[in-house]
Order: structure tokens, then sequence, then C-alpha cells
């Protein structure tokens, strides 16, 4: 158990100093790529909000939609 302990407080300071050593944490811009990127998963998100849309709008008319309730009609006995 102390071993493992060890191991995993070894792996916790060598895991910080290779994240504090890497490159562009000054706050760079992040360029027309990673706007292209967040720009596609934006279009996906509003083209499935259509479909979505309407099946809202259906279930809100099937809700308060005054349907008529048939009765079975009971056929002749012969």
């Amino acid at each position: 158990m102390k071993n493992t302990m060890r191991g995993f407080g070894w792996m916790l300071v060598c895991g910080a100093s290779a994240a504090y050593a890497a490159p562009g944490a000054e706050g760079e811009s992040v360029g027309w790529l990673g706007y292209l990127f967040a720009g596609f998963f934006a279009l996906v998100i509003v083209t499935q909000l259509v479909p979505a849309g309407i099946l809202f709008y259906g279930m809100i008319k099937g809700i308060f939609s005054a349907q008529e309730k048939k009765e079975p009609s009971a056929a002749p006995i012969e």
C-alpha cells in the first residue's frame, strides 16, 4: 500500500510538470480551424432543433386537441 501511494505521488508530480511545460499557455488566439470546429458542432445542434420543434409541436397539438372517442359498435349476433 505504501509503494502504491508513493507511485501515485510521483505520477502527480510528473504530470503537473508536463502540464506547466506545455507550449501556448500565454493565451494565444484559437485560430480559424478552431472556429470552424466549433461552428460545425453549432450547425449540428441547430439542425437538430428543427425536427425537435416539429415533434414538440405535434405532441402539444395531440395533447390539447379535442378528440372524439368512438364507442365500439356492437356487431349483430347471427
